[in-house]
């Protein structure tokens, strides 16, 4: 699982839609395709037209010029990477710890 590359694009995604400067949201476009070019290209399954439109969407960069790659993520984090991360040993572990550390606080 890349779910770690997935959740901090879907971040800059989120972040990256609050831009209300032109130059600045041409900047941060290209550093978020940078920066997660690696990711698209291996690690998440995007498909290649996606991938095309958001290399032609960083020229002239809107809002919107993530949104489609980013609703794919979230549908794969939805369906893939939360059940398993539900259902792994670390959240296990730590469900058991809080609900440990909890009962040990209500009775002190």
């Amino acid at each position: 699982e890349h779910s770690d590359g997935s959740i901090e694009f879907w971040l800059a995604c989120e972040a990256y839609k609050k831009i209300t400067s032109q130059r600045k949201r041409i900047s941060v476009a290209r550093k978020i395709y940078n920066d997660t070019s690696v990711i698209f290209m291996f690690q998440i399954n995007i498909d290649s037209p996606v991938r095309k439109a958001i290399i032609r969407n960083i020229q002239e960069p809107k809002q919107s010029c993530f949104d489609e790659a980013q609703r794919i993520i979230s549908m794969h984090m939805e369906r893939d990477s939360y059940p398993q991360f539900l259902e792994s040993k670390f959240n296990q572990k730590l469900k058991h710890s809080l609900q440990t550390n909890g009962n040990n606080s209500m009775v002190n």
